[in-house]
Order: structure tokens, then C-alpha cells, then sequence
């Protein structure tokens, strides 16, 4: 049958299908609101797990960074009972056999504070290059702009054999972020001078030029692992996971604190202490052409 010859609907007819057209609409139109609030609160359910993941993963590793440290434990291959790890020409360092340190084996500091601060270890030896031992920290801004201001030129007397450089990293600035990631930086530090000495002043390089800001979370353990890598070292991943020389680096920090090391960086020139206002290098080269 033709359109033409269709029954016409009574106006009935046509309000009732009309009604039912409607009400087909709304119906849709619920459950499409419906599906839609369904997937809106499913969405803010994986958000907030998401968020609770990120923050139970923070605060783990907050708390994991912040674990109470051994009073003693290994040295690392390659560094002094006082932290310091001593580079000669190139890439070579002094090497030093492993063995331990303890807060127990330390001198107490004195009743007062001494008016000129003498570093064990850092005096002058007849004979030998001029000795330049500095007191570190990885997130002072200060000790980076001494490596930045006159790194080149201690690279080359090094390479002169004019001097030895040794660097002493440790956790002077903890409280300067929220992980104790000056700490765990001279910790990574020390693995890369157990497991891959030739490379320590490339990391030491690298640990300045990506330094974060004061007050940050600092580099994550991840990424001290990566920086280690890109420094050429062998892998550190389980010394950085175990904290092996944390205990090193706390027991190095508080003898630096017995002794007088009040900031960073603190530099001795064969035992002398620099007064960090005369020019460095005026001092250093006066100390060089008093061994000749």
C-alpha cells in the first residue's frame, strides 16, 4: 500500500505515538546519564587510587631515605677513613684499601670552638705536590661555584703534578632537603669510588652540573644510579638500594662537625685553611712555589 493510501492517524493516534516517542527519548537519555555519571565515578575512583599510589610511593621512599643509619660501618676502596678521596693525574686517584669507620672512634669535639680548624690528614708532606683537601657538599651552591670557578685550572696542576686534589663529600646540608640527599649523593659517590675510581671525578662533575635547588627533594636514588652510568662507572644499583656507605658518610660528617667544618666548602692548602676571601688560586700558586 502506498503512502498516499496509508489510514490517516487520529489525532489520538498521533498524541499517544508522540507520547511514546518521547518517552523512548527520555529513556535513552537516562541511561546514557546514567552510563555517563557511571564512567565519571569510576574515573574519579582511578584518580584517587592514582593519587594515593603516588603519595603511599613518597612517603615510602621519604621514609626510607630518612631510616636511622648505622654508627659504623665498610669504607669504600679508594677513600680515607676521613672521606676523602684523593685524585691525582687524569683519572687516577690514591688508592686506599677498604675497611671501617665508627662514631665511637671518634675525638669529641671541643668545649668550644677552635679558632683555627686543623683537618686530619690534610698536612702538608715533604716531598710531595701541594696537598688540597676540600670539604663537600653536592646541594651547596657555593661548593659548586668554587668547582665551576676553578676547576679547569686544579685539573690542570694535577695533571702538572704540581698538587693533589681530594675531595671530601659529606652531609653537611641534609637538612637542605626533604630525602637527606646530600648524604645519599656522597654516598653514591663513595660506591662509584669503590667500584669505579677513574670515573669519580666524572661523576663529581656531573653531580654539580645537575645539582637541584637548596631545599628540594633533591636527585632521586634512580637517577644517581643513572648519573653513576653516565659517568662510565660499573653498575652501583645495589649499593645505592643498600645504603652500603651511609654509615661511612654519617661517621665522616660528624667528625667534620668535631673538628671545627662550619660550612661548605671548607679548603685546606697543605693544612692551611683558605679564608675563603683571598683569591684562591693567589694562595695556592704562593703554596706551589714554596716547594720548590
Amino acid at each position: 500500500m502506498s503512502p498516499a493510501n496509508e489510514p490517516r492517524l487520529s489525532k489520538a493516534e498521533r498524541t499517544a505515538q508522540a507520547r511514546e516517542k518521547a518517552r523512548a527519548i527520555r529513556e535513552a537519555q537516562l541511561k546514557k546519564d546514567k552510563r555517563n555519571k557511571l564512567l565519571i565515578g569510576w574515573g574519579i575512583v582511578v584518580a584517587v587510587v592514582a593519587i594515593l599510589a603516588v603519595i603511599a610511593l613518597v612517603v615510602t621512599q621519604n621514609i626510607a631515605n630518612n631510616a636511622p643509619i648505622a654508627d659504623q660501618g665498610p669504607t669504600p676502596a679508594n677513600a680515607n677513613v676521613h672521606g676523602g678521596v684523593t685524585l691525582l693525574k687524569g683519572t687516577d686517584v690514591a688508592k686506599v684499601a677498604a675497611g671501617t669507620v665508627s662514631l665511637a672512634s671518634l675525638p669529641s669535639a671541643p668545649a668550644t670552638a677552635p679558632a683555627t680548624v686543623t683537618a686530619p690528614g690534610a698536612e702538608a708532606e715533604a716531598g710531595k705536590p701541594v696537598k688540597v683537601v676540600a670539604y663537600i657538599d653536592f646541594i651547596c651552591p657555593i661548593c659548586k661555584n668554587f668547582e665551576t670557578t676553578y676547576s679547569q685550572q686544579l685539573t690542570q696542576l694535577r695533571n702538572d703534578g704540581k698538587i693533589t686534589l681530594e675531595y671530601r663529600p659529606f652531609g653537611f646540608l641534609d637538612a637542605s632537603s626533604s630525602t637527606n640527599y646530600s648524604s645519599r649523593a656522597a654516598n653514591a659517590a663513595a660506591c662509584v669510588a669503590n667500584t669505579s675510581p677513574d670515573k669519580y671525578s666524572a661523576l663529581v662533575d656531573l653531580l654539580y652540573a645537575q645539582q637541584p635547588a637548596e631545599g628540594s627533594a633533591g636527585i632521586s636514588d634512580n637517577d644517581l644510579k643513572k648519573l653513576a652510568t653516565q659517568a662510565g662507572s660499573a653498575n652501583i644499583d645495589s649499593c645505592i638500594d643498600n645504603k652500603t656507605y651511609r654509615p661511612f658518610v654519617k661517621v665522616v660528617t660528624q667528625e667534620a662537625k668535631n673538628i671545627g667544618i662550619s660550612g661548605t666548602p671548607t679548603v685546606f692548602i697543605d693544612g692551611q685553611q683558605w679564608d675563603n676571601k683571598s683569591d684562591f688560586m693567589t694562595v695556592l700558586n704562593a703554596a706551589i712555589a714554596a716547594k720548590k
